[in-house]
């Protein structure tokens, strides 16, 4: 008998189960008290639902680093009728992960996607300017934003955004960019980071508090399996081809460089892998 048709089966099983689970009714999941002067970390969000889908690292930044880490909602979607809406569950999604909550515009940006940045430079700008201004005030040491292939116009865009405000900044500013994949690939990640049971199964809960996008697609649902195969890919893309893979079960995958005399540099040779067992807040200062 094939031993791997329980295996199978029982994933399939367990998925079809969690179709009943329920969407956005549960209290806050713990959260430390960051410093008031604790570093800060932003992450620059194309949509609502990016913070709970690739935002594994700032949540083990939060918990393990006690950062502060804030959302930053770029836009609210391309569908106006839905703003209010998406903005109300982006809300609740951050509170329940402990992440701040900072709107780019009230309601959101428009137009941000590199059409918008190569055919209208003034409402760009305009944009740049706003994202310029967020980090101003908050100086962050670490953002999260997009990779430059991340496949849909608001993700690209919202990369070179966030790579265009950065250029604006002082030139003594610095901090680690981290960037992050959903829609497209990477070719080069160069950290990954394991996801234990627990901070997986908040990031999915934290999910569904974009109530009516998961109910049209229950992709929450997905994400184990998702971070499962980046521990496949990561094994090599990041180890190294035919290297030996981590024993790690979930995983983000990630590429971590160093804004720094006005242009992005690579902070180590090589991959790294950052396990459970580690303090995530290494990523904040590991050459």
């Amino acid at each position: 008998m094939n031993p791997y048709i329980k295996f199978v089966t029982e994933q399939a099983r367990l998925l079809q189960e969690a179709r009943g689970f329920p969407l956005g009714q549960f209290e806050p999941a713990p959260k430390p008290a960051p410093a008031d002067d604790a570093p800060r970390v932003l992450f620059f969000a194309p949509h609502p639902d990016d913070e709970c889908i690739v935002g594994g690292l700032a949540l083990r930044l939060l918990r393990e680093g006690r950062l502060r880490v804030i959302d930053v909602a770029v836009t609210l979607g391309s569908n106006r009728e839905r703003r209010a809406g998406r903005l109300k569950e982006l809300g609740n999604a951050c509170r329940y992960l402990g992440f701040d909550l900072v709107l780019a515009a009230p309601n959101g940006l428009e137009r941000i996607s590199p059409k918008t940045r190569e055919q209208d430079p003034a409402h760009w700008n305009g944009c740049v300017n706003v994202i310029a201004g967020i980090l101003e005030t908050h100086r962050p040491r670490l953002l999260f934003c997009p990779h430059e292939q991340d496949w849909n116009s608001t993700h690209i865009g919202t990369h070179f955004l966030v790579r265009d405000a950065l250029a604006r900044m002082p030139a003594e500013f610095e901090c680690r960019v981290v960037e992050t994949e959903f829609w497209g690939q990477m070719n080069d990640p160069n950290l990954m980071v394991e996801m234990c049971a627990t901070d997986l199964a908040d990031m999915v809960a934290a999910t569904t508090f974009h109530v009516l996008e998961v109910a049209r697609n229950p992709y929450h649902l997905l994400l184990p399996a998702w971070m499962m195969d980046n521990v496949r890919r990561g094994g090599e893309l990041v180890g190294g081809q035919g290297g030996k893979a981590p024993d790690f079960t979930f995983a983000v995958l990630y590429r971590l460089r160093q804004w720094s005399r006005g242009r992005l540099e690579r902070t180590y040779d090589g991959g790294k892998f950052l396990a459970c067992a580690e303090d995530a807040s290494a990523v904040m200062s590991d050459g």
